[in-house]
């Protein structure tokens, strides 16, 4: 087969920064990519005509049929309608709108939407850090908490779309969460908790990442910030193992930048309160960086053009901008 006939998908991960775009084949080798800022504040078809302009050159350069495009967004969305229902103030114009019909009818080609951690999952298993596994919990650590379950070979998003969103259960202190709950996982973990905790012990206002150096120099109020934050995901890892008997655990997103912190705290925790079921956890960083989200949309629209998994509706929630 000639590079020509080759089948082509298109992959968009909008975030509330950056929007990357991918041009992958029908084995999700990403064939080329880019990016561009994301003009959150000008609407919704200003930031979908930001991803195709991105997307324009690489599908002048990339010889192929395009078959099909995916998009992982920011935000509560309806995969089966293809459509944002909720973004955060950082978005004009996104609540509502109708990413999927406008994708598609731009590149006249299928077009499918998911929430950009369940993007995120699905582009680690398909092709990154836990390729082929048929059970995983994945967890997105950037502004927010982020997350995800793959089980038996499949994304699954339960009757109401909430699955995996570890970030926003109780039982993690007695914080204030930015979604007005209190003791989630989210005001310890995330990037912005991160920053808010070694505030809180300091009064010096950092970010995760300048928190992360600090703790890399021996700083004991960042290698403690540190330590709580591993502490709560190993604690959400085992609940998770406990109640679904899932125990391979992929963690991504900025604040995974920090992995020599976050690595041992979470083993350390895990030693100490192991799993029920005495399987040992699989623990992996993230391989993709920032293709994940969007080889996880190109890895959507592969499977959708090929199989009617998105006859059964989801709702999605992020907690992810960048």
């Amino acid at each position: 087969m000639s590079e020509h006939d080759r089948t082509l998908f298109a992959g968009v991960d909008i975030g509330g920064t950056t929007t990357q775009v991918v041009l992958c084949d029908d084995d999700l080798t990403v064939l080329d990519r880019a990016e561009t800022t994301t003009p959150a504040a000008r609407g919704g078809q200003a930031m979908i005509d930001a991803a195709l302009g991105a997307l324009a050159p690489l599908l002048r350069r990339v010889p192929g049929r395009l078959a099909g495009a995916g998009v992982g967004a920011a935000g509560v969305v309806d995969s089966a309608a293809g459509r944002i229902l909720v973004a955060s103030d950082s978005f004009r114009g996104w609540s509502g709108f109708p990413v999927a019909a406008a994708v598609g009818d731009a590149l006249s080609v299928p077009a499918y939407l998911d929430n950009d951690v369940n993007a995120f999952l699905r582009g680690e298993v398909s092709s990154g850090a836990v390729r082929g596994e048929r059970d995983v919990l994945g967890i997105a650590l950037g502004t927010g908490v982020g997350g995800a379950v793959w089980t038996d070979g499949r994304l699954f998003a339960g009757p109401h779309g909430a699955a995996g969103e570890i970030g926003h259960i109780p039982g993690f202190g007695d914080l204030g969460c930015t979604c007005g709950g209190r003791g989630h996982l989210e005001t310890l973990a995330s990037g912005r908790s991160i920053g808010a905790r070694y505030a809180d012990r300091t009064g010096r206002r950092l970010t995760a990442r300048e928190v992360a150096d600090a703790a890399t120099h021996g700083d004991e109020d960042a290698l403690a910030v540190y330590g709580a934050a591993g502490a709560g995901l190993a604690r959400a890892v085992v609940m998770t193992a406990g109640l679904v008997d899932i125990t391979t655990v992929v963690i991504g997103g900025g604040v995974s930048r920090a992995w020599h912190l976050l690595e041992p705290a979470i083993l350390a925790r895990l030693a100490e309160e192991p799993p029920v079921s005495g399987h040992p956890v699989r623990l992996v960083r993230a391989a993709l960086g920032t293709d994940a989200v969007p080889v996880g949309a190109a890895a959507l629209a592969r499977l959708r053009t090929t199989s009617d998994e998105g006859a059964r509706p989801a709702l999605s929630a992020s907690v992810r901008e960048r």
